[in-house]
């Protein structure tokens, strides 16, 4: 059945009222984390912040031009990017305090996905939720009822499908994303300046976002059923 306009018009609002949320905790987390371990840069740039304005000053393009047109061209999804700014050289003289930076923001998206079960399974208690037949990214819960109910359903949903894609496809160990920063945790400590630096080549970062869109459906497919099924025990997704 093909949505109305003014159904597509809120889908997209509660789309992008989420991914900006998610994406200000992601950014956020990455600030508040450097400037625990010593990098203050981000915070004096304004990004230890959920206001989303420092967010979309940096990276406009990411968080709004971006994330519009990916769901008006899908209908269904949106997604987009933004950054917090570090200090190359606090990262060279401590990559495994960087590393842990790097993890701050897919950390952060996973305790959104745990947020957002919980308030599932808060609405399913309450009478409000239930599994739905066939669960689709904006629809990981259905209301039983309709008016509020099903306006929540509908942004927990987002909140779950958005911050499991954001946390898994950022700890791709691929530049760059967050998880080509975090492996410094795993080299011996003679290689960890050299791997930051080879991190570092403009061209490396389009070759590995390419790489990673590419790798990343497969990966995540078995990830979000798993999570489904945990979320939903008894129902079986595929």
């Amino acid at each position: 059945m093909l949505e109305s306009g003014s159904e597509l018009a809120a889908l997209g609002l509660a789309w992008f009222a989420v991914f900006l949320f998610s994406t200000c905790c992601h950014e956020a987390a990455h600030a508040w984390a450097a400037l625990r371990l010593g990098d203050p840069t981000a915070y004096l740039g304004g990004q230890v912040s959920l206001d989303p304005r420092p967010h979309i000053r940096r990276e406009p393009v990411g968080t709004l031009v971006v994330p519009l047109l990916t769901f008006l061209l899908s209908r269904s999804w949106m997604m987009g990017w933004a950054s917090a700014p570090y200090d190359p050289l606090w990262a060279d003289r401590h990559p495994r305090r960087a590393a842990w930076m790097a993890l701050a923001g897919p950390a952060a998206n996973f305790v959104l996905v745990l947020a957002a079960a919980l308030g599932i399974r808060a609405g399913v208690a309450a009478g409000l939720f239930t599994a739905p037949a066939e669960a689709t990214f904006s629809s990981v819960a259905a209301a039983s009822g309709g008016g509020a109910s099903a306006g929540a359903a509908t942004l927990l949903s987002i909140l779950f499908s958005l911050n499991l894609v954001l946390g898994v496809f950022n700890l791709i160990p691929l530049p760059p994303l967050d998880g080509s920063a975090a492996v410094p945790l795993l080299l011996p400590e003679r290689w960890r300046r050299g791997w930051l630096e080879f991190l570092r080549q403009p061209m490396l970062s389009w070759a590995g976002l390419l790489l990673a869109w590419r790798l990343f459906p497969p990966l995540f497919a078995p990830l979000h059923t798993l999570a489904l099924n945990l979320l939903w025990p008894g129902f079986l997704y595929r």
